[in-house]
């Protein structure tokens, strides 16, 4: 396939890419990697230019998800040592704000591990949330709290936060076999619901847990039907004590097919990569800056990350730059 005329086709305004198209970019060989990066960066730099924007994550409640996500080290079935932890404060939420700013974060990400916030903790990040943007109202705020009715949506909202972020994590096809304590659809509910307030969502996956080639294209293509405004992709760092924990990790080189895969579905949203990139890309990372516009530093929730300096220092080396998105 010509993938250059793909990514004009598609920036010219064309026909956009078709589930088969996308299938072929995740099968193409590995002779073809470069040129494939090559088409996913014409799209990426169309929208997003050479700017990287980094985001800064709070696990301001930890260990304690009554839900049993089989990925997951904070999920009730997993006896991986994490932390655990409740709410913590407004002071607590404030204060890492203070830490994003000085890595020069676009984004500063609250998340909880919950099924759906509690009133007490819909308070807690509220009154955290108004009187970070008292201070940095140029700092976005992200949230992550679980399933949300839309009365506490506009809450937060009208408290300062930007974005939401509720992951699909997969296609509904391959869900069921992650999950059962709730179902797909009631993730693609909160997903709508974040929308319908006015809210930026945040809607990714994971992936290398066993599904398919055919069950990644389908979580891209949900997304895009979605509109989501951001695309975290995270890739399987299987955990000990976990259900996922003898998963084979993904392939550098897979997981740039799915970076490139994902630019190419979700042309002007942000895609992001996240947990799981220093153990699946290793030192193929800077390359996966040519799909991917944005990423987590400082670590994720219950894993450490290479750090702020060698980020930065990844993205200037690889002829990137810091700051904020081109169309923000």
């Amino acid at each position: 396939m010509n993938w250059k005329a793909l990514a004009n086709r598609i920036l010219d305004g064309g026909e956009p890419i078709s589930r088969e198209e996308a299938l072929a970019v995740l099968n193409s060989s590995d002779d073809e990697l470069l040129e494939v990066l090559q088409a996913a960066y014409l799209i990426r730099k169309n929208w997003f230019g050479k700017k990287v924007s980094l985001h800064v994550l709070k696990n301001a409640k930890s260990g304690v998800c009554p839900e049993d996500c089989s990925f997951c080290s904070q999920s009730k079935t997993s006896t991986a040592e994490v932390a655990e932890y409740e709410m913590q404060s407004a002071d607590e939420i404030v204060a890492g704000a203070a830490e994003a700013m000085e890595m020069q974060a676009l984004r500063y990400c609250v998340v909880t591990s919950s099924r759906a916030p509690s009133e007490g903790e819909l308070k807690i990040i509220t009154e955290a949330a108004s009187r970070i943007k008292a201070a940095n109202p140029q700092l976005e705020l992200c949230a992550s709290m679980g399933f949300l009715t839309e009365e506490k949506a506009q809450r937060l909202k009208d408290s300062g936060v930007d974005r939401f972020n509720h992951n699909l994590e997969t296609s509904a096809n391959f869900y069921p076999s992650i999950c059962s304590t709730h179902q797909y659809e009631d993730r693609v509910e909160t997903a709508k619901t974040v929308k319908k307030v006015g809210l930026d969502l945040c809607c990714g996956g994971l992936i290398g847990m066993g599904e398919t080639l055919e069950d990644r294209v389908d979580l891209a293509l949900a997304l895009k039907e979605l509109q989501a405004d951001s695309a975290p992709i995270n890739f399987l760092d299987p955990r000990e004590g976990t259900e996922l924990e003898g998963q084979e990790r993904l392939t550098p080189n897979d997981c740039l097919r799915t970076l490139a895969m994902f630019r190419f579905v979700l042309t002007h949203a942000e895609v992001r990569i996240a947990g799981g990139r220093e153990t699946c890309l290793r030192h193929l990372q800077p390359l996966s800056l040519y799909p991917a516009n944005s990423m987590f530093t400082n670590g994720y929730l219950t894993t450490g990350g290479s750090g702020y300096e060698a980020d930065k220092q990844m993205i200037e080396d690889a002829g990137f730059e810091l700051g904020h998105l081109v169309n923000a």
